[in-house]
Protein backbone atom coordinates (compact mmCIF):
# COMPACT_ATOMS: atom_id res chain seq x y z
CA UNK A 1 0.00 0.00 0.00
CA UNK A 2 1.30 3.47 -1.17
CA UNK A 3 -1.00 5.46 1.07
CA UNK A 4 -1.06 4.17 4.37
CA UNK A 5 -3.40 7.04 5.78
CA UNK A 6 -5.21 8.26 2.63
CA UNK A 7 -2.97 11.12 2.60
CA UNK A 8 -2.65 11.84 -1.33
CA UNK A 9 -5.98 10.62 -1.76
CA UNK A 10 -7.52 13.52 0.58
CA UNK A 11 -5.10 15.84 -0.81
CA UNK A 12 -6.54 15.82 -4.27
CA UNK A 13 -10.22 16.31 -2.45
CA UNK A 14 -10.04 19.44 -0.88
CA UNK A 15 -10.51 22.98 -3.43
CA UNK A 16 -8.58 25.06 -3.14
CA UNK A 17 -5.37 23.16 -1.66
CA UNK A 18 -2.03 25.12 -1.89
CA UNK A 19 1.52 23.93 -2.83
CA UNK A 20 2.35 24.74 0.94
CA UNK A 21 -0.02 22.91 2.28
CA UNK A 22 0.50 20.08 -0.53
CA UNK A 23 4.41 19.96 0.65
CA UNK A 24 3.49 19.43 4.74
CA UNK A 25 1.04 16.47 3.60
CA UNK A 26 3.71 14.79 1.07
CA UNK A 27 6.10 14.97 4.06
CA UNK A 28 3.75 13.28 6.42
CA UNK A 29 3.12 11.00 3.58
CA UNK A 30 6.84 9.85 3.18
CA UNK A 31 7.08 9.38 6.92
CA UNK A 32 4.11 7.18 6.97
CA UNK A 33 5.58 4.80 4.22
CA UNK A 34 6.31 1.22 5.94
CA UNK A 35 9.70 0.35 6.58
CA UNK A 36 11.39 -1.32 3.51
CA UNK A 37 8.78 0.55 0.98
CA UNK A 38 10.74 2.07 -1.61
CA UNK A 39 9.98 5.90 -2.18
CA UNK A 40 10.40 6.30 -5.54
CA UNK A 41 7.92 3.11 -6.48
CA UNK A 42 5.44 5.18 -3.62
CA UNK A 43 5.75 8.19 -5.75
CA UNK A 44 5.16 6.46 -8.76
CA UNK A 45 2.32 4.27 -7.90
CA UNK A 46 0.62 7.59 -6.77
CA UNK A 47 1.06 9.48 -9.48
CA UNK A 48 -0.30 6.96 -12.08
CA UNK A 49 -3.11 6.77 -9.43
CA UNK A 50 -3.96 10.18 -9.78
CA UNK A 51 -2.12 12.31 -12.16
CA UNK A 52 -4.12 11.73 -15.39
CA UNK A 53 -7.60 12.91 -13.95
CA UNK A 54 -5.25 16.20 -11.59
CA UNK A 55 -2.49 17.55 -13.82
CA UNK A 56 -2.53 20.61 -12.79
CA UNK A 57 -2.75 19.79 -9.37
CA UNK A 58 -0.37 21.01 -6.71
CA UNK A 59 0.25 17.33 -5.35
CA UNK A 60 0.80 15.81 -8.89
CA UNK A 61 3.77 18.74 -9.12
CA UNK A 62 5.06 17.87 -6.17
CA UNK A 63 4.59 14.10 -6.63
CA UNK A 64 6.39 14.71 -10.14
CA UNK A 65 9.46 16.69 -8.40
CA UNK A 66 9.46 14.20 -5.23
CA UNK A 67 10.05 11.39 -8.03
CA UNK A 68 12.83 13.00 -9.75
CA UNK A 69 15.03 13.58 -6.69
CA UNK A 70 13.65 11.01 -3.96
CA UNK A 71 16.97 9.03 -2.79
CA UNK A 72 15.94 5.07 -3.52
CA UNK A 73 15.52 3.91 0.14
CA UNK A 74 15.77 -0.17 0.45
CA UNK A 75 15.78 -2.27 3.54
CA UNK A 76 15.00 -0.97 6.93
CA UNK A 77 15.62 2.72 8.63
CA UNK A 78 18.10 2.75 11.12
CA UNK A 79 16.47 3.66 14.65
CA UNK A 80 18.74 5.22 17.10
Amino acid sequence: MTDPKGLIRESYRIDGITDAECRSILIDWALSLPDGQDQKTALSDQLALNAAQNPDHPMTALLREGLETAPKRSGRRKRG
